[in-house]
């Protein structure tokens, strides 16, 4: 409940501080000078309430979407000491990390990798690879589960849907103004909405959109780390070393998850420049330094 207030908080604070600031700075008065007949404190309400919408959708339906996409079977009931294995850890590293035991799956894929996903921390889900199962030590294994477990613990899927929601808010809030921009002052469409608005408001939402993906890009990667952290934490720092480390050796095998779930990643090599602002998760060896460093 104090998740979902503090959401419902920010998203009106976001909108409440962005509405006085165009104010202040004059906006209003400077596109209506211009012709064009906006109000914006409607406009961002309308592109809040529409932005937020769509991330909380994504939200709610995570978890059903990572189902479909992986084919990812439900353990409910273990048919193997391997199945078994895997409840005992996962029940045992929720109970230590203060959470419900989350739902436990195993996804048909050679890679090593594993998501996490669910609309709160007590209705989560918690999925490996079969590759992962076959391939990684008892402790390896165990610490990418407690990785993802400090996921679920941390609130990642609720904060990160948050940020999206803010992005999806002001690219849809600036795309609108260009469009209308471009429509009233440049072509002087006098008469409602012509087709300029909505070529450049398209046009204007798909790059501010790819754009705005790095600032959420870079709370994917500032999650990642304290997911490090709380996976050593529950798991033993050495054991999360040598799972990135195990990640690492694997990083030239072929990764077909959708990028929305590639949560433990094999990001293949350190990218660089512009590049890099686009990355999801850190380089492994940015990963690996940050938990070597915390030994001591």
């Amino acid at each position: 409940m104090m998740r979902i207030l503090l959401f419902l908080a920010t998203n009106l604070a976001v909108v409440l501080i962005a509405s006085i600031t165009l104010s202040l700075f004059g906006f209003n008065g400077f596109m209506a000078a211009n012709g064009v007949d906006l109000n914006l404190n409607q406009l961002l309400i309308f592109c809040a309430v529409f932005g937020f919408a769509g991330s909380l959708f994504s939200l709610f339906i995570s978890k059903w979407m990572a189902k479909m996409s992986t084919s990812t079977q439900i353990i409910s009931q273990p048919r193997t000491r391997h199945e078994q294995w895997l409840l005992q850890t996962v029940e045992q590293l929720s109970r230590e990390a203060g959470i419900k035991m989350p739902e436990v799956g195993i996804f048909p894929a050679y890679e090593a990798n594993a998501f996490a996903t669910g609309w709160n921390k007590n209705d989560a889900l918690v999925a490996v690879s079969q590759g992962l199962l076959e391939r990684f030590s008892p402790d390896e294994v165990k610490a990418v589960l407690a990785h993802e477990i400090g996921h679920v613990a941390n609130g990642d899927m609720v904060t990160l849907a948050l940020i999206q929601g803010v992005v999806n808010t002001f690219v849809m809030f600036f795309a609108r103004i260009i469009g209308n921009f471009v429509d009233k002052v440049i072509f002087k469409n006098e008469e409602g909405q012509g087709i300029a608005y909505y070529v450049a408001t398209i046009f204007a939402e798909l790059v501010l959109g790819i754009l705005a993906s790095a600032i959420v890009m870079w709370f994917s990667r500032k999650r990642e780390f304290r997911a490090d952290e709380a996976g050593a934490n529950l798991a033993g720092t050495a054991a999360m070393i040598g799972a990135l480390q195990r990640l690492r050796a694997e990083q030239g095998l072929p990764v077909h998850m959708p990028d929305t779930l590639n949560a433990f990643g094999i990001n293949g090599g350190i990218k660089q420049g512009f590049a890099r602002m686009f990355m999801s998760h850190p380089p492994l060896e940015e990963r690996i330094d940050a938990l070597a460093r915390r030994r001591g």
